[in-house]
């Protein structure tokens, strides 16, 4: 299930970096901007679909690339310190649109009955 996730992962980003948006998706900005809602509902519990391991290892690899202990191998071994970077990265970009994808489809369907219309007049 791991490995499916993983490649579900790079699937996304290839799709983000190469413009082979199915029609309907949502923008890179659209789910930029998603993105601190999902973390805010998966650790509220509001949104059940990510499990708050995948948010924590998604935020792992974030302090990953950006730690500055980490230039040490870059330094000493300077293409596989880039290397081991930019797989971490794209293995994060690729997580983050693939999971904003699947928070913005259940959002859709959330705003639905979060805003039900109820016939009747409007009083003045």
């Amino acid at each position: 299930m791991r490995t499916m996730g993983r490649v579900m992962a790079f699937q996304a980003l290839w799709r983000a970096v190469s413009g082979q948006r199915r029609p309907g998706s949502p923008s890179i900005p659209a789910r930029l901007r998603a993105f601190p809602r999902m973390v805010r509902d998966t650790v509220t519990g509001a949104y059940p679909d990510l499990e708050t391991s995948r948010l924590g290892l998604m935020a792992l690899a974030l302090v990953y690339v950006v730690s500055p202990i980490d230039l040490v191998p870059e330094a000493v071994l300077a293409l596989v310190g880039v290397v081991d970077d930019a797989f971490v990265l794209a293995w994060l970009a690729g997580a983050v649109l693939g999971e904003t994808e699947a928070y913005l489809a259940w959002d859709r369907t959330r705003g639905r009955d979060r805003y039900r219309t109820v016939p009747g007049d409007v009083l003045r």
